[in-house]
């Protein structure tokens, strides 16, 4: 049973350390905050004033940062919220496959295969400007165990 139980814990996730507590109260707009469970980019935040016998209260409205679904949360301001562990990296995209994935290229060489095409606009723009051979950085967020490719940019060369 001991075994089991060590097996259990060896592989269950509680996604503690994709987050780390912060106080309400410190959390600013443009910063990230988990909202009902998905990691989001606060773009809206209010406290009111204290009441009678409580605590001033911190209205927050964030969006998804992978799936753009706005969510609202209010919590009082001396308590503590999860903040994502959101890393940001730029790659260099080098192929679209037939299948919807990017092959994209780290400032280290390393390549990636595991990303698909976003969805929506910007997957489109992508496509088509690859298609029309422009050399292009993609920028890729991760965040909770998700990653996504949330923007691109010409990749604008340093040559002198």
């Amino acid at each position: 049973m001991a075994e089991d139980e060590e097996v259990q814990f060896e592989t269950g996730d509680s996604g503690a350390s994709k987050t780390y507590p912060m106080q309400c109260s410190g959390l600013r707009k443009n910063g990230f905050v988990m909202l009902k469970g998905r990691p989001c980019k606060i773009v809206d935040m209010s406290t009111s004033k204290t009441g009678k016998h409580g605590h001033a209260k911190v209205h927050l409205v964030g969006i998804d940062i992978f799936t753009q679904k706005k969510y609202e949360d209010i919590c009082p301001s001396t308590h503590n919220m999860d903040v994502p562990h959101v890393k940001r990296e730029d790659y260099q995209l080098t192929d679209i496959s037939d299948d919807g994935y990017v092959t994209l290229l780290s400032d280290n060489g390393d390549l990636r295969e595991d990303l698909k095409v976003p969805e929506g606009e910007l997957g489109g723009a992508l496509r088509s400007e690859f298609s029309e051979g422009k050399d292009l950085l993609c920028t890729v967020l991760a965040a909770c165990g998700e990653e996504c490719v949330i923007a691109m940019k010409a990749n604008v060369g340093l040559d002198k």
